[in-house]
């Protein structure tokens, strides 16, 4: 099959591309060109900017698919969900659990409610970021339809990852001692791995499947979670739980990656994607994998310092 990737050089959509090529597909991309990628040379190139209604390498094209992976904002996934609608047979938007209101009780559905952008000229992606996703969905289903397929990853963690969120815990992890987490192990949270979030919307596009789709690790406690973690970089740290009247009182801005405290958007329900074909690998093996690439690249988590949760343990013990 033959596929156009809209954002295809950076952690999700670069897991997309290999794991596409590696199914024996033909992938182009639409890039601006301005960063390096490691992409294989197969991968063909196609020079465009988005955000500033560049297409043009588009027209005269056809797809089996279209990927939109680099869509956030409605003006732009409007324009190219409406130039593509004769030229892809599908049209697949990564979207994002953030689009469900806030205030529900987990878990949380396919069918929950969404976020309602309030300004609907904002383009503030940092304010209104789940709310702008929930109108992009709704203008690619718009437009095409039972065509249409909407993936909505939550935490996405493994290799390439450039936020640093995931790795950060693995590192600590790995670090091994007193280790100071949030909460009182009791806060769930999800994460899936972007090797199969990749595979499972290869899956989507190969058999064609329309719908809408959490694709969402399995819900654990934070304790949980970091066990799985320490299982897969083979250490045994101490991990010594900070209430949250002891964040507020001794933390206050400081920030845990990947934690929310009792947060209904941090259970979400997998089932239906699972029945699509979603298959999730071992937390500890994401986490294995992870540490690896970061001790071979160099790469940092984001996250306390040494020294500042060294401050912190001593005000606690």
């Amino acid at each position: 099959m033959n596929f156009l990737v809209l954002g295809g050089t950076r952690f999700v959509g670069r897991q997309i591309v290999l794991e596409l090529l590696g199914r024996g597909h033909h992938v182009s991309i639409l890039t601006r060109g301005q960063t390096d990628d490691d992409l294989p040379l197969e991968v063909e190139r196609l020079r465009g900017d988005r955000d500033a209604g560049n297409l043009s390498a588009l027209t005269g094209r056809t797809w089996d698919a279209c990927l939109d992976v680099s869509g956030y904002v409605p003006r732009v996934v409007t324009q190219s969900a409406e130039l593509l609608k004769d030229a892809v047979k599908r049209y697949l938007f990564i979207s994002t659990v953030s689009v469900y209101a806030d205030g529900q009780s987990g878990p949380i559905t396919e069918d929950s409610a969404l976020a309602v952008l309030k300004d609907s000229k904002s383009e503030n992606i940092q304010a209104d970021y789940g709310a702008l996703k929930a109108v992009c969905e709704a203008e690619v289903r718009r437009i095409y339809g039972e065509r249409a397929t909407i993936v909505r990853p939550g935490l996405v963690a493994g290799p390439h990852d450039h936020t640093g969120r995931f790795t950060y815990w693995v590192k600590r992890a790995a670090q091994g001692g007193v280790a100071l987490a949030p909460g009182d192990g009791q806060d769930i949270t999800q994460a899936i791995d972007a090797r199969d979030l990749a595979a499972f919307v290869a899956h989507l596009l190969e058999h064609h499947t329309p719908g809408i789709f959490n694709a969402v690790g399995e819900p654990l406690t934070f304790a949980a979670f970091l066990a799985e973690v320490s299982v897969g970089v083979d250490a045994h740290p101490d991990w010594h739980w900070i209430s949250q009247a002891d964040q507020q009182r001794l933390a206050a801005g400081e920030s845990w990656p990947i934690y929310a405290h009792r947060e209904p958007i941090l259970n979400i329900e997998p089932v239906r994607a699972k029945a699509a074909g979603l298959k999730l690998r071992p937390l500890s093996d994401t986490a294995r994998d992870t540490l690896a690439w970061a001790k071979q690249t160099g790469a940092e988590g984001t996250g306390p310092s040494a020294e500042r949760e060294a401050a912190l343990l001593s005000q606690l013990t």
